[in-house]
């Protein structure tokens, strides 16, 4: 038993999570593959370093990682269906009305050119280009907790251009380019016609630099606070085509105020922030505003560094409502570590399209229970958080 655990706290930890698994169990059809996708899970949550073939083989008993790769690469089940489950639980047990949803990237680094959307592309997570595939996520962040909750693999033109290169790689027939926002767009569109509670939407300027992007937003009446870069052209509908730096510049120094965007590492996220002068209605009820951001101390150029927001929301929204959703935005860097740190989001060892989306969508299903255990048995979680970075020995066979 790990060490700080007690036999209760085992047995409500294992109860729980057999409830979540009961969830999902109908999408795997046999009992083979069924069995095998649940070993899975325990194994991403087991205290092993690398959560590759290999360490989950032995963390399930089983002598090599053969029945862990067919349950990735040849067993028939979709990985999109049981994602439908992950958000249903996610929502039941996080979900609140003043939930948001934040849509981000990361980068998965890997060797060679048989991977599935891999090439030499700009990586966020290293912050240089990198031979990488790109995940564009969903996540959902409430004041009851955060967890991803859908995600596709980004594919880029030499992937869909070359046919004969995607069906080596599992990659369905006739896959047509789509640009990581049409990406999000989809997996938002899914997640809206759930019926998610949900009242904003943030998203970094690689999303909110996109028109389109955010005239879907606003199609289905969702509030937005997204990055964009100081080059972003606003206020057309004022009759003067402005760029954001331009605009932000004729705010008044009395116009900034010092607030915090949430808590960090390190404590308050302070900054000062600005409204400039865009804040007209769009439509009955609704109202855009320029948001600005300003860093405290001077960068290497001596410099203070500005950010950009556009704002779409209820007429009578407040700067600190639109501040609470732009810090919204670190919650899903938060999902990204912790499912990489605790749960193998990008420990996986397959090359496969389909094979991508299954272990993804198996590391976000672990990744939500902790979530959600952290959320309802904070106790529990702590002590097996606790437990986890230890690294003690623990059987998972029960």
């Amino acid at each position: 038993m790990p060490d700080g655990v007690t036999a209760d706290e085992l047995q409500a930890w294992v109860s729980g999570l057999d409830a979540l698994f009961g969830r999902v169990a109908g999408r795997f059809g046999r009992v083979e593959p069924r069995k095998q996708a649940r070993a899975y899970v325990m194994g991403l949550l087991a205290p092993v370093e690398r959560k590759n073939g290999w360490q989950l083989a032995e963390a399930a008993g089983d002598s090599s990682p053969d029945r862990m790769q067919r349950l990735l690469n040849n067993a028939r089940w979709d990985a999109r269906e049981v994602r439908v489950d992950l958000r249903a639980y996610v929502v039941e047990n996080l979900g609140h009305r003043d939930g948001v949803l934040i849509v981000d990237e990361t980068g998965f680094i890997k060797k060679g050119v048989k991977s599935a959307g891999v090439q030499r592309q700009y990586s966020g997570t290293a912050g240089r280009v990198e031979n990488c595939q790109l995940g564009v996520f969903l996540a959902y962040t409430s004041p009851l907790g955060r967890a991803l909750i859908d995600a596709e693999l980004y594919l880029p033109k030499s992937w869909t251009d070359d046919q004969a290169r995607c069906a080596e790689a599992g990659i369905p027939q006739n896959t047509e380019f789509a640009t990581k926002p049409v990406l999000a767009r989809a997996m938002l569109a899914r997640t809206l016609d759930a019926g998610i509670p949900v009242s904003w939407v943030t998203a970094d300027e690689a999303y909110g630099q996109d028109y389109k992007f955010r005239h879907f937003l606003e199609l289905r009446r969702l509030n937005y606070v997204v990055a964009v870069p100081k080059s972003q052209r606003v206020g057309a509908e004022l009759g003067a085509d402005t760029r954001a730096d331009s605009l932000a510049a004729q705010a008044p120094p009395e116009a900034w105020k010092r607030l915090s965007c949430g808590d960090g590492a390190k404590g308050l996220r302070l900054y000062d922030w600005a409204l400039a002068d865009m804040h007209f209605e769009t439509e009955p009820g609704y109202q855009r505003w320029l948001l600005v951001r300003r860093s405290l101390t001077p960068n290497a150029k001596g410099e203070l560094e500005l950010a950009y927001y556009l704002c779409h929301g209820p007429t009578g929204s407040t700067i600190d409502d639109l501040i609470r959703i732009a810090g919204a935005r670190w919650a899903i860097e938060e999902c990204f570590q912790a499912a990489k740190n605790e749960t193998g989001l990008d420990h996986y060892q397959v090359r496969r399209y389909d094979a991508w989306h299954r272990h993804i969508t198996l590391a976000m299903l672990a990744h939500a229970y902790l979530a959600v255990t952290a959320a309802t048995a904070p106790k529990a979680a702590a002590a097996w958080s606790a437990s986890h970075q230890r690294r003690s020995a623990v059987s998972w066979h029960t």
